[in-house]
């Protein structure tokens, strides 16, 4: 083999030297494309709508990686479908290509509970969908303040400004009815203890207003009812004005209610 070599032209065995070199090169280059599928491009498959775990089997066998860049929250939509894809679908790009995903989230996301107390229906429900969550029932009661929010529940519970909730819940409300036509005496507070007097009051229409307590006081609830503005007999009220109330620990002495006449309530 050297002998038939060394008997060839030098100029001969540099282009046999080259040619082999070129054939190895070529030879390389076309397994490299085998192997990598080096500059084969594809039209990206439509997966909006789709479930991610079915959309990574669906670009996985196109030859496509799927990576979730992010996730949103819409109840509308079920957990999970694909919202938006990146590159567009029938994009052609060349294969091994990353397609990023934005999917709906499996779990709704908490929010912290508005303060909506006092707002008009309008405005509340307005608050209550920039938050994510939906206007649920409506209920009214007799009180001064027409048309505002008086209380706020969820499912049946009462719900405070601040609680986590979950987004897309409905959040019913009672709402102010304003003052009620008919005209009523001032009921007599003195002697009764917070709890019974919003009970009392409740059954006909009035609310508490503001309540004065003395300084050693923490239990409002259990508090004693020791003077009242308007105070009782003084005149007539309507529905859903308000009464308010001084408070103390110790329930009053009798002499202090004793000569007030207890309320009565008109017949029906």
């Amino acid at each position: 083999m050297i002998k038939y070599i060394t008997s060839r032209p030098l100029w001969f065995n540099i282009l046999v030297a080259i040619g082999g070199i070129f054939l190895l090169l070529v030879i390389f280059i076309l397994l490299l494309g085998v192997i990598t599928r080096h500059g084969k491009s594809s039209n990206v498959p439509y997966v909006v709508g789709k479930n991610i775990n079915d959309v990574e089997r669906q670009l996985g066998d196109a030859g496509f990686e799927t990576v979730i860049q992010d996730s949103v929250y819409y109840d509308s939509l079920p957990p999970g479908i694909v919202i938006k894809q990146v590159p567009d679908a029938d994009a052609v790009v060349k294969v091994n290509r990353t397609v990023y995903v934005i999917i709906n989230r499996f779990v709704a996301p908490d929010v912290s509970m508005p303060n909506i107390i006092g707002y008009s229906l309008r405005n509340a429900q307005y608050t209550l969908e920039s938050m994510g969550l939906k206007l649920g029932d409506t209920t009214t009661r007799v009180d001064f303040a027409k048309n505002t929010v008086l209380e706020i529940s969820l499912n049946g519970k009462d719900v405070k400004p601040g609680d986590k909730i979950k987004v897309g819940s409905r959040i019913d409300l009672v709402i102010a009815s304003g003052r009620g036509e008919e005209e009523i005496k001032v009921p007599k507070l003195i002697g009764l203890q917070v709890a019974d007097a919003r009970v009392l009051l409740e059954q006909y229409g009035l609310n508490l207003g503001a309540i004065v307590r003395s300084p050693d006081v923490t239990d409002i609830d259990n508090a004693w009812i020791y003077r009242q503005e308007p105070m009782p007999g003084a005149g007539r009220i309507r529905a859903g004005q308000l009464i308010d109330v001084w408070v103390q620990v110790d329930r009053p002495v009798s002499d202090s209610f004793q000569n007030e006449q207890p309320f009565q309530f008109p017949e029906q």
